[in-house]
């Protein structure tokens, strides 16, 4: 690898169309419990799920299309995409020379340094470097 990166979790990211009608299925079925959402206009645009040490996020269409609508078009409601912190955004920027970016380096509410890439078989896949505390 050209500049060793360390990746310190990766949590799957579910394009749903509603967030309210996807969560039963999530919380009283499989016993995920919320433990962040955000709200998008007058719904649930994003929220964090977990259960036994494992995390989920489930965020809609309509919340990409305004939070990050360059992705939107390949992450759409049915599809996944893998959201990865790192422990430096420029060394992971440095190693994905030559791939698709879909996102550049930007800085967000929630604290993160994060770029949007697509891989050569179009999934997406973001990486974070967050603000140590």
């Amino acid at each position: 690898m050209k500049n060793a990166l360390k990746i310190t979790k990766t949590t799957p990211i579910l394009c749903v169309k509603s967030i309210e009608e996807s969560l039963p299925l999530w919380i009283n079925m499989l016993g995920y419990e919320k433990t962040m959402e955000v709200m998008h206009k007058d719904k649930l645009g994003f929220v964090m799920l977990v259960q036994g040490g494992h995390e989920i996020m489930l965020q809609t269409h309509a919340s990409v299309l305004d939070d990050l609508p360059k992705i939107a078009d390949s992450f759409r409601p049915g599809t996944i995409c893998l959201y990865s912190d790192v422990d430096s955004i420029e060394k992971t920027i440095e190693n994905l020379k030559g791939v698709k970016i879909l996102v550049p380096l930007r800085s967000t509410p929630y604290g993160a340094r994060e770029v949007w890439v697509q891989d050569l078989d179009g999934n997406v896949l973001g990486f974070a470097e967050f603000k140590k505390a």
